[in-house]
């Protein structure tokens, strides 16, 4: 995976979500569980795939084929993450996107906490079956790439 700094991130991902860190993400080491991670980039795969790409997740479904997840630094209750996402590939039934949690910590100062890769696939909803991409899709993945 990429290692990135801050102002690149800042300057290639153009889709971004606040994340709202709830008292029961934290475990017993005061901190957010590794395992909620995946529910902070959940939540931001599917604001991107609506609000940029306006898909309609009634027609073609999405599921997650693959992800790769790299912590950096861990999410405290006072910190203040974002999640960015970003497509980096596409392909016949298939694409890639980017994500990482970034945000300011108690002290004020921006960490990246993760970054993760995740593999999507379409389906049909009927048979589960993959399908390609929606070029409308594909195209306006395209327009927020890298």
């Amino acid at each position: 995976m990429h290692k990135y700094t801050i102002e690149d991130i800042k300057s290639s991902f153009s889709f971004s979500v606040p994340i709202q860190i709830r008292f029961s993400d934290i475990d017993g080491y005061m901190h957010v569980n590794n395992g909620v991670y995946f529910s902070y980039l959940e939540h931001a795969r599917a604001a991107y795939l609506y609000q940029v790409c306006n898909w309609d997740i009634m027609k073609i479904g999405t599921v997650v084929a693959n992800i790769n997840l790299d912590f950096k630094v861990p999410i405290h209750i006072l910190d203040q993450p974002s999640a960015y996402v970003r497509c980096i590939h596409i392909g016949n039934s298939s694409f890639v996107l980017e994500q990482v949690l970034m945000g300011a910590v108690e002290s004020g100062e921006t960490k990246i906490f993760a970054q993760a890769l995740v593999t999507m696939v379409s389906v049909d909803l009927n048979t589960m079956r993959p399908v390609p991409v929606p070029l409308e899709y594909a195209s306006k993945m395209s327009e927020k790439s890298v």
